[in-house]
Order: C-alpha cells, then sequence, then structure tokens
C-alpha cells in the first residue's frame, strides 16, 4: 500500500510541476492568468489511498501589470471585464489581450483572427447601434462644408480712428488691389470650406469706428464682392460686448459666394458649389487697453479625405483616420463582465468561454457599469508572480524527494524481509 501511496505522490507532483513550469514560461505572455494545482486525498472506501490533482484553478480575478507598448491598437482593461471576441463558429470568446488591428476585409481582429465585438457607429451621428462585428471603413470621406466660425479676440481699446477710408479688395488678377493698411486696424485671415471641400480664405478687416464700436469687413479669397456684409461690434464700459440690434450681439450669419475668374467674360463667377452660410460667433471678445490678440480662430469643416489608418481612443471608441487630418469614431469596443468570472471555461491560458457557473455575460462599454476603463497604447501583463513559483518549485522538489525516500525505505524493507526468509 505504501508503495501506491507514494507512487500517487509523484505522480501528483509531475502533475504541479506542470502547472508551475506552465506559469513560468508564460511570465512574459500578455494576458496570461496564473493557474494552481489543488491537491486531493484519496480514498479507498475508509482507507487513504494517497493523493491526486483534485483541481486546477486560474487566477483570473487578478490583474496583470499594465505594459505600455506605444501601439494605437494595443488596449488594457483597467479592472473587471473581458474583450468580447468571435471565432470562426460563430461562438464568443473572452479575453484580455487587447491585441487588435483591422484585417484586409476591414474587419477589426485580435491576435488571433477572431473579429472583435462591439457597438458599431454610423458618423456624423455618435448613437451606439447594435453590437456585433466593427467594421473601419476604409474609402473616401465626402468634404463638409464650414457652417461655423469660433473668433475670440481683445480688440485694444488703444487702437485710433482711421482717418484714411476703407477701399474694400478686390482679386481681379491683374490689377489685384489691397486695401491700404492705414485704412484698418487689424486684419485676421480663416481657412473655411465649401460644399465640394475646396479651401478658401476668409479675411476680417476690424476698423474702429468710434470710442464703443468695431467694425467688421469681410473678403473672401481677397475679394469684398462675396456678398458678406459690414458687422458692427459694440462694447460697454468694461469693454464686453453689449446687446444692439439684433439681440445677439455676438453672433453674425454670412452668406458667402465662391467666385472664380472667367478669361472668356473677363469676370467673377460662381464656382458652381452652393453658396456659404457662414455663422461667426464672436463670444468672448473684448475691447480693452493692451495689445491686440487672437486666442481663438476656428472654423468646422474639411475637405474629402482618404482612410489612412485606426487607433483606439480612450473610451473604446474605434477612430478612423483620413489624409484631411480628421478622424471619426466608427465603433465602439464592447466588454463583458461576469456574475462568476472564476468559473469561465478555459479555452487558453489567455482566452475562455461563458459556462452555467460563470453567469450570463452583461456587454457594456469600457468605464460604464461595472467594466473597467482601458489603458490605450498599452497591454495587460502576465499574473504570475515568479518569487512565488520558485519556491512552489523547491517545495515541489522536496516533496517529490520525501516521496522517492519513502519508495526506497520499502524497497530496502522489501528485500531485507526477503533475505530473512
Amino acid at each position: 500500500m505504501s508503495f501506491d501511496i507514494a507512487l500517487s505522490g509523484i505522480q501528483a507532483i509531475n502533475e504541479q510541476l506542470g502547472t508551475i513550469s506552465n506559469n513560468i514560461a508564460n511570465a512574459g505572455t500578455y494576458g496570461f492568468k496564473a493557474s494552481r494545482a489543488n491537491f486531493a486525498s484519496q480514498y479507498a472506501g475508509t482507507q487513504a489511498a494517497g493523493v491526486q490533482i483534485g483541481s486546477v484553478t486560474q487566477n483570473i480575478s487578478l490583474n496583470g501589470g499594465v505594459v505600455a507598448t506605444g501601439r494605437g491598437m494595443d488596449a488594457a482593461i483597467n479592472g473587471r471585464g473581458f474583450f468580447v471576441t468571435k471565432d470562426l463558429q460563430g461562438q464568443n470568446n473572452y479575453t484580455r489581450v487587447g491585441i487588435f488591428d483591422a484585417n484586409t476585409d476591414g474587419f477589426l481582429v485580435d491576435s488571433a483572427g477572431r473579429r472583435v465585438q462591439g457597438f458599431s457607429i454610423t458618423p456624423p451621428a455618435t448613437t451606439l447601434g447594435p453590437m456585433g462585428d466593427l467594421k473601419v471603413p476604409t474609402g473616401q470621406i465626402a468634404p463638409v462644408p464650414s457652417s461655423e466660425l469660433d473668433y475670440v479676440s481683445n480688440l485694444s481699446a488703444d487702437w485710433k480712428v482711421p482717418t484714411v477710408t476703407f477701399d474694400p479688395p478686390d482679386a481681379t488678377p491683374g490689377a489685384e488691389k489691397v486695401p491700404d493698411p492705414q485704412s484698418y486696424n487689424m486684419s485676421r485671415v480663416s481657412v473655411i470650406y465649401d460644399s465640394r471641400g475646396n479651401q478658401h480664405t476668409l479675411t476680417q478687416y476690424f476698423i474702429k469706428k468710434d470710442t464703443d464700436t468695431v467694425t467688421v469687413t469681410y473678403a473672401l479669397d481677397g475679394n469684398a464682392d462675396a456678398g458678406a456684409a459690414d458687422f458692427d461690434l459694440k462694447f460697454d464700459t468694461k469693454g464686453q460686448l453689449v446687446a444692439t440690434t439684433p439681440p445677439t450681439p455676438t453672433v453674425t450669419t454670412l452668406t458667402l459666394s465662391p467666385l472664380v475668374w472667367d478669361e472668356a467674360s473677363s469676370a467673377f463667377i460662381a464656382n458652381g458649389t452652393d453658396a456659404i452660410e457662414l455663422e461667426i460667433d464672436y463670444t468672448g471678445t473684448t475691447h480693452a487697453f493692451g495689445e491686440a490678440t487672437t486666442s481663438t480662430n476656428k472654423a468646422n469643416g474639411y475637405s474629402a479625405g482618404s482612410f489612412i489608418g485606426v487607433e483606439l481612443a480612450k473610451d473604446g471608441s474605434v477612430v478612423a483616420k483620413y489624409s484631411n487630418d480628421q478622424r471619426q469614431a466608427v465603433g465602439k469596443l464592447a466588454v463583458a463582465t461576469f456574475p462568476d468570472e472564476g468559473n469561465l471555461t478555459p479555452i487558453s491560458d489567455t482566452s475562455w468561454l461563458a459556462s452555467n457557473e460563470s453567469g450570463t455575460p452583461l456587454y457594456s462599454t469600457p468605464g460604464t457599469g461595472m467594466a473597467g476603463s482601458l489603458s490605450v497604447a498599452a497591454l495587460e501583463g502576465s499574473n504570475v508572480d515568479i518569487t512565488s513559483e520558485l519556491v512552489g518549485l523547491m517545495t515541489s522538489q522536496r516533496n517529490y524527494q520525501a516521496n522517492s525516500k519513502v519508495l526506497q525505505t520499502e524497497n530496502a524493507m522489501m528485500q531485507a524481509l526477503m533475505q530473512a526468509l
């Protein structure tokens, strides 16, 4: 009987050594969860019959350290939850390894080629669609005409009223004319776009009219004949914009007609695009003594652009990047949480399946509900504690030697018995 007991101990220790060896070997594997071999007694009826490995459990709930990678398509979950992928059999797999990329078909996949699951977004809307495969549009995005311009500046109260009459600019070829610098106090240029994505320059000429009023005159592409009316900015004794007619003193709407020079008629004609309906908001502009400064000068709109890549955002958004410097969220990663993640069924050391014991997965987005937030350009490292594993390795070695000693002693006793007979 002692032979069998010692032999069962050696066999169980061999299995434990396999688990420890696997942990040590995967100490550098992203998203790896350390396993532990659990010993259990064996009985033959009421008689002790040795030992066996009763179960092997993974420490899934203990997160590994976050390792910065600098790659925009890597992500680590800070806290609970799993990335959701779908294998070739259409089954959802759950993993902590956030190594993603777009395949040749435009689908977002993980390092094993499984399609990543998430919530679709159709730009320009931001509403999340149904959960499913995430596909990154790889074509072009259409141009968007400018409709808003935010402009904030301090129009210096030190300015003097110009004594030279402002003469509007004229972009006629061969007779280009710009205003006399003595006829205005400051000019600023903004970049805007028409309905076909053509880029235009909008020049604002600021002319002090009296103590409390600054008039703004507009020119599109150096031509004052684009149809924009002048706008008066009126200020109170504290240098703040005040209500006039219309009641909103900080916003003006321009209707700009992009023009091109026609050689045949020797005149400017429409360039074949829609008129630009541009709302300029001067909220925050002041008229205080000191230097004239501009803090905000930004218009919306953009030209057409081609797809050049994809990256992840901290909120889990999948962001497509285009050649016109635009970024559009085209989806958001799904994160699954479970009532009992320790009972997930492992299919590899870094992937699991849901089970009856783990409970039904709850799908959400990163940082919402019980799901952890994301660290982008980083991956979760292994949760293996090398020191503990080496201590376990030495303990297993001593146990192995002890069981071997039992076999040697039993063998010696049997030999002595045989010699005595």
